[in-house]
């Protein structure tokens, strides 16, 4: 236990955190909502990576280790992600992504 916290709790919020971030990513229409809800999925997965590691193997550090890459990978992609959003919102002045059929000029 983490303080009297126990694993059921860390991975109830984690589950939760998953099917909402899958919820947002296929209800919603706009681009910049799928990329949060993109981000939310990631750092549910980040989450068990953090709860399994200190539960299982509290004096090892490779939870940490991943969720640090995966926090690195999830930067990078929101980083991407947002500067295709503003380049297909200059071309085509909207983000609606049934409208977005092709990226040509």
């Amino acid at each position: 236990m983490i303080q009297g916290i126990p694993i059921t709790h860390f991975l109830v919020v984690s589950v939760i955190m998953f099917f909402v971030g899958i919820m947002g990513f296929i209800i919603r229409q706009n681009l910049i909502t799928i990329l949060l809800s993109v981000e939310l999925i990631l750092n549910a997965v980040v989450l068990n990576f953090l709860v399994f590691n200190r539960y299982l193997f509290p004096h090892h550090l490779q939870g940490q280790f991943f969720g640090l890459f995966i926090i690195g990978v999830a930067a990078a992609e929101a980083s991407m992600a947002i500067a295709l959003i503003i380049n297909i919102y200059r071309r085509m002045r909207h983000i609606d992504p049934d409208k977005i059929r092709e990226m040509k000029y």
